[in-house]
């Protein structure tokens, strides 16, 4: 039996790790690295500096993988999406089986940005691993990029009284703007879909690698800061080589 646990580790600061967080590190027998390819290093090399910062257990062994991609074209989304599912259980399932033998008995630990329970897919490849593995999962939270952002911005998430909306860049360009909402809070958007809204009465708070060293912060009526919001992320994109983005949007009155 396999102990999985999936830890939060937030946007990547090293001081947002919980105590919790590096108690499983430490408890591990195995912690996998993803590798998302070479024009993704510094991902691999900020989960390398987590852990010699937090992991002080000599016997855990670190294990880098190389992660598969999602197909960009051909099926629907979603069956693309679920294919690339099973074919990251089945990396997990041999970087697991390759380091620990057939038929382990171990605590195994990946490191999952933000947090595992909120737009992340950890905890559905754990459950396509089930079907490979006798694993149990366990999932220890973490700040989630929503927290981060609006911890940066120094803004409440909601409004009195008033509900969020959570939903994604796709969902934003193909329906627009969620009926009846009033904070609407965009995740996974590559291609900055606010651009495709009528910008009248909305303001937006964006921000680029949230709580780490290279952060970049843009607020404002989306109006007057849509096009200082894309050549900030194109900039950030262009020296890292990646960007992860978020976004809060509000309605006035």
């Amino acid at each position: 039996m396999i102990d999985l646990s999936l830890i939060g580790i937030g946007t990547g600061n090293p001081d947002h790790i919980t105590r919790e967080a590096i108690t499983a590190m430490n408890d591990a027998d195995l912690i996998l690295i993803p590798l998302k390819g070479p024009e993704k290093t510094e991902l691999a090399e900020l989960r390398r500096a987590l852990l010699a910062q937090h992991l002080t257990n000599p016997a855990t062994r670190l294990v880098e993988f190389d992660l598969p991609h999602r197909d960009a074209e051909g099926a629907p989304y979603a069956r693309r999406v679920s294919d690339w599912h099973d074919a990251i259980a089945e990396a997990w399932e041999c970087a697991i089986t390759e380091a620990l033998g057939p038929d382990p008995e171990a605590k195994v630990a990946l490191l999952i940005w933000g947090d595992p329970m909120l737009y992340d897919s950890s905890l559905r490849i754990a459950d396509r691993l089930k079907t490979r593995l006798q694993i149990t999962p366990r999932v220890i939270p973490g700040i989630s990029a929503i927290q981060a952002l609006c911890a940066a911005h120094a803004i409440p998430l909601n409004s009195v009284g008033d509900p969020v909306t959570l939903t994604t860049g796709r969902k934003i360009r193909d329906h627009g703007w969620p009926e009846g909402a009033q904070t609407v809070v965009v995740m996974l958007d590559g291609d900055c879909a606010f651009r495709t809204l009528d910008p009248e009465g909305i303001e937006i708070w964006w921000g680029g690698c949230v709580a780490m060293p290279q952060e970049r912060l843009v607020a404002g009526p989306l109006s007057e800061v849509a096009e200082k919001i894309l050549t900030t992320r194109a900039a950030l994109r262009a020296d890292l080589g990646w960007v992860m983005d978020i976004y809060l949007m509000r309605r006035s009155g």
